[in-house]
């Protein structure tokens, strides 16, 4: 059973929008082996995860489309050219091995061609309660780090992962850590989801 997940600040929260691009994780062309149904009933399954919201997702390719891991597919409102439809949102444990395999490369690149929404996060994260700040959710990141971050960008926002890293003394790597946090956040072990939109 899911547990229910509080938000962080609605100000900081990127757009909870639906995902408009998935990155194939893997492709069953003759959709999954425990299905029991007879062949001709089956369909093919592509396991993907969304671009902008790291969002699991099934799909189902349109008839003769053969899809490649790491393939990006449109999975917006309009006409798509590959997908006919969304089943709908995956757990973690409904993952193939393959696609658990592939989901942290893929987040790694998601997240290096994306870098300046996540070097947005560094600069301008904000504090959960008086006790808790957004930044401290990273993980290997405490009080020590998380002032050290405010600090530095009060003087300068950050502009790269290097950035971070140059004016941060002994911080985690920052790239590390975000791809780190987001896998945990898809295990949904976490309570505040700062990069998934479940």
């Amino acid at each position: 059973m899911q547990q229910a997940y509080s938000k962080p600040m609605e100000e900081h929260r990127m757009e909870s929008t639906k995902e408009e691009n998935g990155i194939v994780l893997d492709f069953l062309p003759n959709g999954y082996p425990m299905d029991e149904r007879p062949m001709y009933m089956k369909t093919p399954i592509a396991q993907a995860i969304g671009k902008e919201h790291f969002v699991l997702l099934e799909l189902v390719p349109k008839k003769g489309i053969h899809l490649q891991p790491y393939e990006e597919v449109y999975i917006g409102e309009g006409k798509r050219d590959k997908i006919h439809h969304i089943v709908g949102k995956l757990p973690m444990s409904k993952l193939t091995r393959t696609a658990q395999s592939e989901m942290e490369f893929a987040i790694k690149d998601i997240v290096e061609k994306s870098a300046k929404k996540f070097i947005d996060f560094f600069n301008n994260a904000k504090p959960l309660s008086t006790r808790m700040h957004q930044i401290e959710l990273l993980p290997g990141v405490g009080k020590k780090h998380m002032w050290e971050i405010i600090n530095a960008r009060d003087e300068k926002p950050f502009d790269s992962f290097d950035d971070i890293k140059k004016r941060v003394k002994l911080m985690p790597d920052p790239e590390k850590i975000i791809i780190k946090r987001i896998v945990e956040e898809l295990e949904g072990t976490e309570k505040h989801m700062l990069f998934v939109d479940v």
